[in-house]
């Protein structure tokens, strides 16, 4: 008997969850409204898309699991993304001071543009799994309560043509019903999945939103000839003060380019125009980010986007949950992007799809619900780091501050400080936001230990770079006299 799996969204959560069913069904059907660009262009449907993203190393090595021997990482590198080591090819400041780099690399990222490593992934995906990529929006499920066996597509004419908009397969006919023994919800941030649930009778989904208003600025430069291999240089927001938080980041990206994005919590927004653009980087807690693009080539103009609140669905703690639907990625969990881990969690969540496949079929009794709790760890792992620290800044909406976040804020900040002076700390600090380890690495007895005894080596004054890179900065300086 043949089975099928429809997977709503052709995104980066939509492209590895058909990575992750395609060993289990006989045919992959992926859903998206937008018409799917050929190259590494931007897409309309991706409101974040022209701003920062770091692909961290638990993710690449999640996406490398679920696309064996495709050599994900390579053919991002061959097309100009750049690796980067949490501990030697970063610059950065944090509220607690600048983190040190170390002769030990640690974890890698890996820093390129969103509109490659969704290019790259849709790729790779379609060529490893022959996934059927159709231009249609889904608006519905169908089914019941018990069990979903399929999706309904729109009836407005977005998906009658075959073919059309590039890198799109067979069209899907408007009004048409999809049978499916698997639906994946993968369709992000805008999903309707809530409502369409509660139109099967699965009611009382908790939602919480936490919003710090964050505003992202981005804006693409040349690189300056010499400043090629200049570290990823990132000047964190201070959530503790009492103030807005105000963050500024240079990004390596493929094309000889560097992404420069800008970040404002509520009250403290970054500006659209040029010389406020350069101005909001100067007057951050260190002018590094506007002293390396004072001088620097602009290539694009400013883009800004305010989709940016953290939004979570509860939905591994409903009473009922039907088979045959499983709800990954933005659609189940939207982070604050300023913490990087989007993306990640998107992979480790198609990765729990995969191995429950692997181990019952599409339609086995229980297995929807087991994946739903399965994908809640990265999940709840990757919302405490962000609602851990949003709930602090000024005109945060939706966050809490008891006892026991007030607890893991006082732990958070002393670890933060030791890992400026303390190798042990930093190391413990880079798998958890890699997503390399789980939560419980900070409660190993070595890093109790690095937190508690704090810095080993005095607050180092000024950015750590090396005579080379100081002589770079000094060259590309235009904002003194």
């Amino acid at each position: 008997m043949s089975r099928r799996a429809v997977v709503i969204g052709a995104g980066l959560a939509g492209m590895l969850a058909a990575a992750a069913v395609s060993p289990a069904v006989d045919e992959v059907i992926v859903l998206d409204r937008d018409d799917l660009p050929e190259g590494p262009e931007h897409r309309k449907g991706l409101p974040q898309g022209r701003h920062a993203h770091l692909l961290m190393a638990g993710g690449l090595a999640a996406m490398e699991q679920l696309l064996p021997g495709a050599d994900l990482r390579r053919r991002l590198l061959d097309r100009g993304a750049r690796e980067i080591s949490l501990g030697q090819d970063m610059v950065v400041r944090t509220p607690e001071g600048w983190f040190r780099r170390w002769r030990h690399p640690g974890p890698s990222m890996i820093s390129c543009s969103r509109a490659l490593l969704d290019w790259v992934v849709r790729e790779v995906v379609r060529e490893r799994t022959g996934a059927d990529v159709r231009k249609a929006q889904a608006v519905g499920l169908l089914g019941g309560a018990r069990r979903v066996h399929g999706v309904r597509v729109a009836a407005d004419g977005d998906g009658d043509e075959a073919g059309t908009g590039a890198g799109t397969g067979a069209g899907t006919r408007a009004g048409a019903e999809l049978a499916a023994d698997l639906v994946v919800d993968a369709s992000g941030r805008g999903s309707r999945v809530v409502r369409w649930l509660d139109a099967l009778g699965v009611s009382g989904i908790r939602e919480r939103t936490v919003d710090a208003g964050l505003v992202n600025a981005t804006r693409i430069y040349r690189t300056p000839a010499g400043a090629e291999r200049f570290p990823l240089t990132m000047v964190q927001s201070d959530p503790y003060v009492g103030r807005p938080g105000r963050s500024g980041m240079v990004m390596p990206i493929e094309g000889d380019r560097w992404m420069v994005s800008l970040g404002g919590t509520r009250g403290g927004e970054p500006p659209a125009d040029p010389e406020g653009f350069l101005r909001y980087t100067l007057d951050l807690p260190d002018p590094i980010v506007g002293r390396l693009i004072s001088g620097a080539e602009p290539l694009t103009g400013i883009h800004l986007s305010r989709s940016t609140s953290n939004v979570r669905r509860y939905l591994e703690k409903a009473r009922d949950w039907p088979e045959g639907l499983v709800v990954l990625g933005d659609a189940l969990a939207t982070f604050n992007p300023a913490y990087g881990q989007g993306m990640s969690v998107a992979a480790l969540g198609a990765r729990v799809l995969r191995e429950e496949l692997r181990q019952a079929g599409p339609t086995a009794r229980g297995l929807a619900r087991r994946v739903q709790r399965g994908i809640a760890g990265p999940v709840e792992a990757a919302w405490a780091v962000a609602v851990g620290q949003d709930t602090w800044y000024p005109g945060s909406r939706g966050g809490r501050r008891g006892p026991a976040e007030r607890l893991v804020t006082a732990y958070s900040r002393r670890l933060t400080k030791a890992a400026t002076g303390s190798y042990p700390a930093a190391a413990a600090l880079w798998d958890v936001t890699s997503l390399t380890a789980g939560p419980a690495r900070l409660l190993r007895p070595a890093t109790l230990l690095a937190t508690l005894n704090g810095p080993l080596l005095p607050p180092a004054p000024r950015p750590p770079l090396s005579e080379a890179e100081q002589k770079i900065l000094r060259a590309l300086d235009h904002t003194t006299g």
